[in-house]
C-alpha cells in the first residue's frame, strides 16, 4: 500500500513544474520586464546593451543567453505577447453582431489605441529595429499578415452572406485597411497627446466599416 501511495505522490509531483523550470520562467520574465522598463524610460533600443539589460534584470550574462540568442530575440518575444492580445481582440469582433458596425469598430480601435499607448516604447522599438534586423522585420511582417489574413476572412464571409458588396476586392481592401491602419495608428500616437484618441478611433472605425464592410455596391 505504501508503494502505491509513493507512486501517486510521484505522479502528482511530476505533473507540477519543477523548481528549475519555475526559476527559468522567472528569469525570462525578469529580462523581459527589464527591457520594457528601460524602453519606458526613453532609452533607445539600439543603445541598450546586453550588459545594461542583465544589470537591470539582476541576472547573469549566462542566464541571458540561456533564454535569448540576442537583444532582437528578446524584443520579438516581448512584442509577441502584445500581438497575441490584439489578435484575440480582433477575432472576437463580429461584423454581424447587430449594432452599428462603425460604432463597434470605434470602440475596438479605442481599445487598440489604449493598448498601443501602454506599450508604445516596445512597439516603436520593433518598428525601428525592423528596418535593419531581418528577424525583427520577419516578426513585424508576420504580425501584420496575421491581422490581414483575419480581416480578409471576415470580408469574404460577409461577401458570401451578401452583406458586403460582391464587387469589393477583399484581398486589396484588407491589405489597405490593415497595413494602412497600422501606419495611421503609429503616426497618430507619435503626434497626439491622447486628447484626440476618441475622434481618431471613430474615424478609423467609419473608414473600415463604410469603406469596406458596407461600401455601397457598384
Amino acid at each position: 500500500m505504501r508503494s502505491v501511495t509513493r507512486r501517486q505522490a510521484g505522479n502528482q509531483a511530476g505533473n507540477q513544474p519543477s523548481n528549475q523550470a519555475m526559476r527559468s520562467a522567472a528569469s525570462e520574465a525578469q529580462l523581459l520586464s527589464a527591457v520594457e522598463r528601460l524602453l519606458g524610460r526613453g532609452e533607445p533600443f539600439t543603445e541598450i546593451s546586453v550588459q545594461r539589460i542583465i544589470g537591470e534584470a539582476g541576472v547573469s550574462r549566462a542566464t541571458f543567453y540561456a533564454h535569448f540568442r540576442g537583444k532582437s530575440e528578446l524584443l520579438v518575444r516581448l512584442a509577441r505577447r502584445l500581438h497575441a492580445s490584439l489578435l484575440e481582440m480582433a477575432r472576437q469582433w463580429d461584423p454581424g453582431a447587430g449594432e452599428d458596425g462603425a460604432d463597434r469598430y470605434a470602440r475596438f480601435f479605442a481599445e487598440v489605441i489604449t493598448m498601443h499607448r501602454a506599450h508604445w516604447p516596445v512597439i516603436a522599438a520593433v518598428r525601428e529595429v525592423a528596418a535593419y534586423d531581418p528577424d525583427v522585420s520577419d516578426f513585424y511582417t508576420a504580425d501584420l499578415e496575421g491581422f490581414d489574413e483575419h480581416v480578409l476572412g471576415t470580408l469574404l464571409a460577409e461577401q458570401k452572406a451578401g452583406t458586403t458588396p460582391a464587387d469589393l476586392d477583399a484581398a486589396a481592401a484588407s491589405r489597405i485597411i490593415v497595413w494602412g491602419g497600422a501606419q495611421a495608428i503609429a503616426r497618430h500616437i507619435s503626434v497626439d497627446d491622447g486628447s484626440g484618441d476618441a475622434s481618431f478611433a471613430r474615424e478609423l472605425g467609419r473608414i473600415w466599416w463604410h469603406g469596406a464592410y458596407r461600401r455601397p455596391a457598384g
